[in-house]
């Protein structure tokens, strides 16, 4: 049931290791890239209370020391407060350039972590041990790291390719049903974007992947990974292609900072309702049918998913407020929104050419609906 993908960038390649059981096989994995058996752990306090003894002692069996930190769990810990916490005990750990960072959580963790990896020392090497669907298809791949600012999500940080992901789908089997599904925003975003066959194959089979199927897990994981790796090693710091894993994205970013990055939403829901958003965009601009964005609300819904704004508990923002959020994404170029938008299911592409009364009154029937 194992499978891998390769990430082939030039001098920087790495391997995603996908299945169950790999985490009690870390050490054998990782030892081979170690220049002294020694590594520093960071990791959350959720997934150190689960899964850290497991880690520490597969580490341990193939004779590499290691020391920990434990984060608090949650998208706050993305900050400079924390950020710096880690770079600081890093360099207290006396971790040299050579050696070796395992950033051990969610994306959260990974993303803090990596970029902590990129600035030490002016960059040393780190591992990827994602433990949620989200991070194993999405932020442990493609080395985009970083923390959030007061302004928006992922505006501090740095591109830093890790050397290894060890992927372990059996680890998905301690997650609450909630952030399985929330990962799942991610997973279907591939479909959406960029094959059509994968979409339909999620609509056949993933709802028994989400009961635990663990081949299908595997599969889902894999396909991911592999529309990630393709699209990654085109445009590596996103400067075309790349921009297309954002489907969604904009909307998601902007509702995120409306709920104040707080369990309100969590990342893969606003992906979610983003991709919903996006299509209903496509729809009213002539782009695509209106049979798609009713398909793809449909097996969100299947899928007891978030699919709408109205969704979301709580105030939020009118939509000139919320389109102004909007405009403090990363992806702004000369002061110009960026959508990802489709042709069609499978069909995504990128544009800056949307009339913003498009998006008010989208974004105002929206919030309408609450």
């Amino acid at each position: 049931m194992r499978d891998h993908v390769n990430v082939d960038l030039p001098g920087r390649a790495y391997r995603i290791e996908i299945g169950p059981g790999l985490l009690a096989e870390a050490g054998a994995l990782i030892a081979p890239l170690l220049r002294r058996p020694k590594v520093a752990i960071v990791t959350d306090a959720n997934v150190g209370a689960l899964h850290l003894e497991a880690l520490t002692e597969a580490l341990g069996a193939a004779g590499i020391v290691s020391s920990a930190l434990t984060l608090p769990a949650g998208e706050a810990t993305k900050s400079w407060p924390e950020f710096s916490r880690t770079v600081e005990w890093l360099l207290a750990e006396k971790i040299e350039r050579g050696d070796m960072v395992i950033a051990f959580g969610g994306g959260v963790i990974g993303d803090l972590v990596g970029f902590a990896a990129a600035v030490v020392r002016r960059g040393v090497r780190f591992v990827q041990i994602p433990t949620s669907l989200l991070a194993q298809v999405d932020s442990s791949v493609g080395g985009k790291t970083g923390i959030n600012a007061p302004q928006g999500k992922n505006l501090i940080g740095a591109f830093h390719q890790p050397s290894l992901v060890l992927a372990d789908t059996a680890i998905l089997g301690t997650l609450q049903p909630r952030d399985f599904l929330a990962g799942y925003g991610e997973v279907v975003k591939y479909g959406l974007l960029g094959d059509a066959a994968f979409f339909d194959w999620l609509e056949a089979n993933a709802p028994a992947m989400a009961e635990g199927d663990m081949a299908g897990r595997v599969y889902a994981v894999k396909r991911s990974c592999e529309m990630k790796a393709d699209i990654v090693v085109r445009d590596e710091k996103e400067h075309g292609d790349r921009a297309l894993l954002n489907l969604g994205h904009t909307f998601c970013h902007a509702l995120e900072a409306a709920t104040g990055y707080s369990d309100r939403l969590l990342h893969g829901e606003g992906v979610a309702i983003g991709c919903a958003l996006a299509f209903e965009l496509s729809s009213r601009l002539g782009l695509c049918a209106q049979e798609d964005p009713s398909r793809v609300r449909a097996h969100l819904r299947a899928m007891g998913m978030k699919t709408d704004i109205a969704d979301i508990e709580g105030d939020l923002p009118g939509a000139e407020a919320m389109i102004d959020l909007m405009a403090q994404d990363k992806k702004v170029v000369d002061g110009k929104l960026h959508f990802v938008l489709a042709r069609g299911i499978g069909e995504a592409f990128v544009t800056s050419d949307v009339p913003r009364e498009a998006v008010v009154s989208l974004m105002t029937d929206a919030l309408a609906g609450r």
